[in-house]
Protein backbone atom coordinates (compact mmCIF):
# COMPACT_ATOMS: atom_id res chain seq x y z
CA UNK A 1 0.00 0.00 0.00
CA UNK A 2 3.31 2.61 0.95
CA UNK A 3 4.26 1.56 -3.07
CA UNK A 4 1.11 3.04 -4.05
CA UNK A 5 0.48 5.72 -2.14
CA UNK A 6 4.67 6.75 -3.23
CA UNK A 7 4.15 6.31 -6.90
CA UNK A 8 0.73 8.39 -6.62
CA UNK A 9 2.65 10.78 -5.10
CA UNK A 10 5.41 10.63 -7.44
CA UNK A 11 3.78 11.08 -10.51
CA UNK A 12 1.99 13.80 -9.53
CA UNK A 13 5.12 15.61 -8.89
CA UNK A 14 6.74 14.49 -12.19
CA UNK A 15 3.14 15.72 -13.96
CA UNK A 16 3.19 19.13 -12.52
CA UNK A 17 6.84 19.56 -12.70
CA UNK A 18 6.53 18.30 -16.69
CA UNK A 19 9.93 16.10 -16.22
CA UNK A 20 11.42 16.09 -19.12
CA UNK A 21 12.13 11.87 -19.44
CA UNK A 22 8.72 11.76 -18.79
CA UNK A 23 7.24 14.17 -20.86
CA UNK A 24 9.87 12.60 -24.00
CA UNK A 25 8.35 9.34 -22.85
CA UNK A 26 4.80 9.89 -23.11
CA UNK A 27 4.68 11.74 -26.03
CA UNK A 28 6.68 8.30 -27.89
CA UNK A 29 4.17 6.46 -26.03
CA UNK A 30 1.30 8.59 -27.94
CA UNK A 31 3.00 9.02 -31.25
CA UNK A 32 3.75 5.38 -31.23
CA UNK A 33 -0.15 4.40 -30.23
CA UNK A 34 -2.06 6.88 -32.07
CA UNK A 35 0.41 6.28 -35.52
CA UNK A 36 -0.41 2.38 -35.00
CA UNK A 37 -3.96 3.26 -34.48
CA UNK A 38 -4.86 5.50 -37.36
CA UNK A 39 -3.15 2.80 -39.83
CA UNK A 40 -5.03 0.25 -38.23
CA UNK A 41 -8.55 2.47 -38.61
CA UNK A 42 -7.83 2.67 -42.12
CA UNK A 43 -6.99 -0.76 -43.02
CA UNK A 44 -9.55 -2.02 -40.13
CA UNK A 45 -12.34 -0.01 -40.73
CA UNK A 46 -13.26 -0.32 -44.52
CA UNK A 47 -12.09 -4.64 -44.35
CA UNK A 48 -14.69 -5.02 -41.78
CA UNK A 49 -17.48 -3.58 -43.11
CA UNK A 50 -16.32 -4.79 -47.14
CA UNK A 51 -16.82 -8.03 -44.87
CA UNK A 52 -19.96 -7.62 -43.70
CA UNK A 53 -21.75 -6.80 -46.97
CA UNK A 54 -20.28 -9.31 -48.82
CA UNK A 55 -20.97 -12.93 -49.10
CA UNK A 56 -18.26 -15.58 -50.79
CA UNK A 57 -17.69 -19.39 -49.95
CA UNK A 58 -14.95 -18.72 -47.46
CA UNK A 59 -16.17 -15.41 -45.68
CA UNK A 60 -16.89 -17.71 -42.54
CA UNK A 61 -13.56 -19.09 -42.46
CA UNK A 62 -12.06 -15.58 -42.81
CA UNK A 63 -14.27 -14.09 -40.11
CA UNK A 64 -13.18 -16.75 -37.88
CA UNK A 65 -9.52 -16.47 -38.44
CA UNK A 66 -10.23 -12.82 -38.26
CA UNK A 67 -11.50 -12.67 -34.84
CA UNK A 68 -8.62 -15.29 -33.83
CA UNK A 69 -6.22 -13.34 -34.95
CA UNK A 70 -7.41 -10.36 -32.24
CA UNK A 71 -5.76 -12.91 -29.55
CA UNK A 72 -2.57 -12.96 -31.31
CA UNK A 73 0.52 -13.13 -29.31
CA UNK A 74 2.36 -10.08 -28.54
CA UNK A 75 5.90 -11.78 -28.21
CA UNK A 76 5.22 -13.43 -31.40
CA UNK A 77 4.48 -10.71 -33.93
CA UNK A 78 7.69 -9.22 -31.83
CA UNK A 79 9.92 -12.28 -33.29
CA UNK A 80 8.23 -11.83 -36.84
CA UNK A 81 8.60 -8.24 -37.01
CA UNK A 82 12.41 -8.57 -36.05
CA UNK A 83 12.98 -11.10 -37.99
CA UNK A 84 11.87 -9.31 -41.48
CA UNK A 85 13.57 -6.31 -40.35
CA UNK A 86 16.80 -7.35 -38.52
CA UNK A 87 20.17 -7.34 -40.55
CA UNK A 88 19.82 -10.30 -41.94
CA UNK A 89 16.13 -10.23 -42.82
CA UNK A 90 14.64 -9.48 -45.98
CA UNK A 91 13.41 -5.76 -45.23
CA UNK A 92 17.02 -5.37 -43.20
CA UNK A 93 18.31 -2.94 -45.66
CA UNK A 94 15.86 -0.38 -44.78
CA UNK A 95 17.37 -0.28 -41.50
CA UNK A 96 14.42 0.36 -39.23
CA UNK A 97 15.16 -2.27 -36.63
CA UNK A 98 15.46 -0.17 -33.08
CA UNK A 99 13.54 2.55 -34.39
CA UNK A 100 10.05 3.78 -33.66
CA UNK A 101 8.69 2.98 -37.28
CA UNK A 102 8.89 -0.71 -36.85
CA UNK A 103 7.16 -0.14 -33.18
CA UNK A 104 4.02 1.24 -35.47
CA UNK A 105 4.63 -1.46 -37.42
CA UNK A 106 4.52 -3.79 -34.87
CA UNK A 107 1.15 -2.49 -33.05
CA UNK A 108 -0.29 -2.31 -36.48
CA UNK A 109 -0.19 -5.69 -36.98
CA UNK A 110 -1.23 -6.27 -33.42
CA UNK A 111 -4.32 -3.89 -33.35
CA UNK A 112 -5.48 -4.11 -36.99
CA UNK A 113 -7.37 -7.49 -36.50
CA UNK A 114 -9.42 -6.27 -33.15
CA UNK A 115 -10.53 -3.12 -35.26
CA UNK A 116 -11.64 -5.00 -38.33
CA UNK A 117 -13.79 -7.39 -36.06
CA UNK A 118 -15.53 -5.12 -33.56
CA UNK A 119 -15.83 -2.67 -36.92
CA UNK A 120 -17.44 -6.12 -38.52
CA UNK A 121 -20.11 -6.53 -35.52
CA UNK A 122 -21.09 -2.92 -35.93
CA UNK A 123 -21.62 -2.88 -39.91
CA UNK A 124 -23.06 -6.28 -39.78
CA UNK A 125 -25.81 -4.48 -37.76
CA UNK A 126 -26.25 -1.08 -39.58
CA UNK A 127 -26.15 -3.43 -43.19
CA UNK A 128 -29.21 -5.26 -42.23
CA UNK A 129 -30.97 -2.00 -41.44
CA UNK A 130 -29.56 -0.34 -44.96
CA UNK A 131 -29.48 -3.32 -46.96
CA UNK A 132 -33.00 -2.70 -48.71
CA UNK A 133 -32.06 1.21 -49.54
CA UNK A 134 -28.98 1.21 -50.44
CA UNK A 135 -29.85 -1.99 -53.32
CA UNK A 136 -32.85 0.19 -54.04
CA UNK A 137 -30.39 3.05 -54.62
CA UNK A 138 -28.37 0.48 -56.76
CA UNK A 139 -25.33 1.23 -54.82
CA UNK A 140 -21.99 -0.40 -55.76
CA UNK A 141 -19.90 -1.58 -53.14
CA UNK A 142 -18.00 0.68 -52.84
CA UNK A 143 -20.31 3.47 -51.87
CA UNK A 144 -21.66 0.83 -49.72
CA UNK A 145 -18.81 0.51 -47.59
CA UNK A 146 -18.40 4.37 -47.67
CA UNK A 147 -22.23 5.06 -46.60
CA UNK A 148 -21.97 2.69 -43.89
CA UNK A 149 -18.76 3.74 -42.52
CA UNK A 150 -19.75 7.47 -42.22
CA UNK A 151 -23.27 6.65 -41.03
CA UNK A 152 -21.87 4.12 -38.28
CA UNK A 153 -18.60 6.27 -37.51
CA UNK A 154 -19.34 7.25 -33.80
CA UNK A 155 -20.07 3.47 -33.23
CA UNK A 156 -17.02 2.49 -35.06
CA UNK A 157 -14.99 5.09 -32.70
CA UNK A 158 -15.39 2.33 -30.45
CA UNK A 159 -13.04 -0.08 -32.89
CA UNK A 160 -10.04 2.38 -33.07
CA UNK A 161 -10.08 3.02 -29.45
CA UNK A 162 -10.50 -0.31 -28.74
CA UNK A 163 -7.18 -1.06 -30.86
CA UNK A 164 -5.52 2.24 -29.31
CA UNK A 165 -6.08 1.31 -25.63
CA UNK A 166 -4.45 -2.00 -27.00
CA UNK A 167 -1.65 -0.74 -28.85
CA UNK A 168 -0.53 1.82 -25.73
CA UNK A 169 -0.68 -0.90 -23.59
CA UNK A 170 1.79 -2.87 -25.63
CA UNK A 171 4.95 -3.87 -24.30
CA UNK A 172 6.09 -6.94 -25.46
CA UNK A 173 5.96 -6.54 -29.19
CA UNK A 174 7.55 -2.94 -28.50
CA UNK A 175 10.63 -4.29 -26.07
CA UNK A 176 11.23 -6.99 -28.70
CA UNK A 177 11.68 -4.46 -31.71
CA UNK A 178 12.27 -1.30 -30.16
CA UNK A 179 15.01 -2.08 -27.46
CA UNK A 180 13.51 -0.01 -24.93
CA UNK A 181 16.29 2.67 -26.00
CA UNK A 182 16.91 5.41 -23.82
CA UNK A 183 15.89 8.74 -25.60
CA UNK A 184 15.42 6.48 -28.87
CA UNK A 185 12.28 3.84 -28.54
CA UNK A 186 11.50 4.08 -24.97
CA UNK A 187 7.70 4.64 -23.94
CA UNK A 188 5.78 4.35 -20.89
CA UNK A 189 5.31 0.37 -20.79
CA UNK A 190 9.14 -0.60 -21.34
CA UNK A 191 10.11 1.88 -18.95
CA UNK A 192 7.69 0.67 -16.37
CA UNK A 193 9.03 -2.44 -17.24
CA UNK A 194 12.57 -1.41 -16.76
CA UNK A 195 11.84 0.29 -13.51
CA UNK A 196 9.81 -2.84 -12.16
CA UNK A 197 13.16 -5.13 -13.16
CA UNK A 198 14.96 -2.12 -11.32
CA UNK A 199 13.55 -2.49 -8.34
CA UNK A 200 12.17 1.02 -8.12
CA UNK A 201 8.33 0.00 -7.82
CA UNK A 202 7.40 3.85 -6.86
CA UNK A 203 8.75 5.26 -10.12
CA UNK A 204 7.05 1.96 -11.83
CA UNK A 205 3.80 2.81 -10.65
CA UNK A 206 3.91 6.73 -11.21
CA UNK A 207 4.85 5.70 -14.76
CA UNK A 208 1.63 3.07 -14.92
CA UNK A 209 -0.52 6.06 -13.32
CA UNK A 210 0.88 8.05 -15.89
CA UNK A 211 -0.35 5.62 -18.64
CA UNK A 212 -3.33 5.01 -17.63
CA UNK A 213 -4.48 9.01 -17.30
CA UNK A 214 -2.72 8.92 -20.94
CA UNK A 215 -5.31 6.10 -22.16
CA UNK A 216 -8.19 8.18 -20.22
CA UNK A 217 -7.24 11.77 -21.77
CA UNK A 218 -7.07 10.14 -25.25
CA UNK A 219 -10.42 8.62 -25.15
CA UNK A 220 -12.24 11.07 -23.42
CA UNK A 221 -10.89 14.26 -26.01
CA UNK A 222 -11.79 11.83 -28.72
CA UNK A 223 -15.26 11.42 -27.69
CA UNK A 224 -15.87 15.82 -26.53
CA UNK A 225 -14.39 16.42 -30.01
CA UNK A 226 -16.53 13.52 -31.89
CA UNK A 227 -19.72 14.78 -29.65
CA UNK A 228 -20.81 11.31 -29.38
CA UNK A 229 -22.42 11.68 -26.06
CA UNK A 230 -24.51 14.40 -26.26
CA UNK A 231 -27.59 16.06 -24.00
CA UNK A 232 -30.03 12.98 -23.83
CA UNK A 233 -27.92 10.31 -25.80
CA UNK A 234 -25.66 10.12 -22.88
Amino acid sequence: MNDILQGMARAARLVVTLDADLVEITALSLQVSLGAAVIASAIGLPLGAWLAINRFPARRVVIAVLNALMGLPPVVVGLIVYVLFSRSGPLGALGLLFTPTVMVIAQVIIITPIVASVSHQAIRELWADYHDLLISLKANRLQRIVTLLWDGRRALMTASLAGFGRGVGEVGAIMIVGGNIDHATRVLTTAIALETGKGAFDMALALGFVLIGLAISVNLALHFLSRTERGSRW
